[in-house]
């Protein structure tokens, strides 16, 4: 495909760059457009997955029939297959009227499945069948009704992983995958990054009526040394919140650094697997996790207890202990660190006597005592764990969900199966 056709394409769907990945990206969607194919498009969170089903929609010849976006992983698990297939009156509480589906609302259209990863089980077999057959049977009925739809998914996770796991039908992902298209990140984009910066800081100025704000040189180096976790989405943000706060328009390394977060990784335990890959059989679940805290907890406190213990019997000198164990209070933060013993021959003031061996006693039957009630409650862990991500967040299910380590849909689940959905 000649350099002019992936411009005029460039130019029709707002899509800024020169990157050869990009450009390999936008000459496969266009050449897939016409066909009636399938295609998967992968790529990270907010790097413009929605742009190249939008391409392939438009350059195709169901363009003037209905193109609908759909984002599988806001969809509550309950309530998915009503919405893509619909259902008659009364199959389920609320049903007050048969509604029908986006596969059927859609028909001699195109519909852009994102986040096709987080499709439950159940539904990934009735879109199977819509792909195969063209057929689909609305929930609470038994008419088989016929489509002619066409399927663009994008993920941003890998489905072969997900194959791997039990977590994604080997046959669906297959059949999604008759043609597939890469979205490459920011990061490996080069010079575009400094592209997209002044589009988005044109738009700005005039969205704002202020003056656009440009990148000194040590800036625009700045910029390209930066990885860009949230991809295009992250850079426009980032862009907006420049132009709307800085008096000075021309920006240096220093007032950029400002508004470029460190990245950071999640501080979850983790179980390591030296053969598997992260995400792949053998490496972490949600139940490795957990079991890996709950663990280590006992562990630190049974430590924790045994110093204590030590110490008060007078098995070692204080320091030299302290100094052995110093693992255990190193990670803990200027507000959490107190004192971990006391002298032993004060308590609350008096001294303690030689008479009082009967109160010692008492103190070291306690000490084991409370270790053998420590809760190992998986479920109770659990929604502790959930409850302080959500008070950390403000609430905000997806920032909590991402702390987690576990999807939006995991967490909602959660938030159902311990009565937290008011939250």
């Amino acid at each position: 495909m000649r350099d002019i056709e992936i411009q005029s394409v460039k130019q029709r769907f707002g899509i800024i760059g020169n990157s050869p990945l990009l450009n390999y990206a936008i000459q496969v969607a266009v050449q897939v457009a016409p066909t009636d194919m399938t295609v998967l498009i992968t790529g990270e969170s907010g790097s413009g997955k929605e742009s190249f089903s939008k391409i392939i929609h438009h350059l195709s010849p169901r363009k003037h029939g209905q193109f609908i976006a759909i984002n599988c992983g806001a969809i509550p698990e309950g309530t998915i297959d009503s919405e893509l297939f619909g259902h008659e009156k009364g199959s389920f509480t609320g049903a007050a009227e048969a509604r029908k589906g986006y596969f059927e609302v859609t028909n001699g259209g195109t519909i852009f499945l994102d986040e096709i990863g987080e499709m439950p089980l159940g539904t990934q077999a009735r879109l199977l069948r819509v792909l195969e057959n063209g057929e689909f049977i609305k929930v609470g009925s038994s008419k088989v009704q016929k489509t002619d739809v066409r399927v663009v998914a994008a993920t941003n996770v890998n489905l072969m992983q997900a194959v791997e796991r039990g977590q994604f039908r080997e046959d669906l992902y297959y059949r999604l995958n008759t043609v597939p298209i890469t979205v490459p990140p920011l990061r490996e984009r080069g010079e575009d990054t400094h592209l997209l910066f002044r589009k988005f800081a044109s738009d700005f100025s005039e969205r704002y009526h202020v003056k656009p704000i440009t990148l000194l040189p040590d800036a625009v180096q700045e910029l390209l040394r930066y990885r860009f976790p949230g991809n295009i989405r992250q850079l426009k943000n980032i862009v907006e919140q420049i132009s709307v706060l800085e008096y000075e328009r021309e920006i240096n390394a220093a007032t950029l650094r400002k508004y470029l977060p460190q990245e950071q990784q999640n501080q979850l335990p983790a179980l390591f697997h030296p053969n598997a890959p992260a995400d792949g059989p053998g490496g972490i679940s949600e139940r490795d996790l957990l079991y890996k805290v709950l663990f280590d907890m006992r562990k630190d406190m049974n430590d924790l207890k045994q110093v204590v213990f030590d110490l008060l019997s007078h098995q070692q000198e204080d320091a030299e202990l302290l100094k052995n164990n110093r693992h255990l209070f190193e990670e803990m933060s200027p507000y959490e660190q107190q004192p971990v013993y006391r002298a032993p021959d004060r308590r609350d003031g008096y001294m303690l006597s030689v008479d009082e061996p009967e109160e010692y006693e008492d103190k070291v039957e306690d000490i084991s005592h409370e270790t053998e009630e420590e809760s190992l409650s998986l479920e109770h862990k659990e929604k502790e764990m959930i409850l302080k991500a959500l008070k950390k967040h403000g609430n905000k299910r997806k920032y909590a969900a991402k702390d987690l380590g576990i999807s939006e849909r995991t967490l909602y689940r959660k938030l159902k199966q311990y009565d937290l959905e008011d939250l």
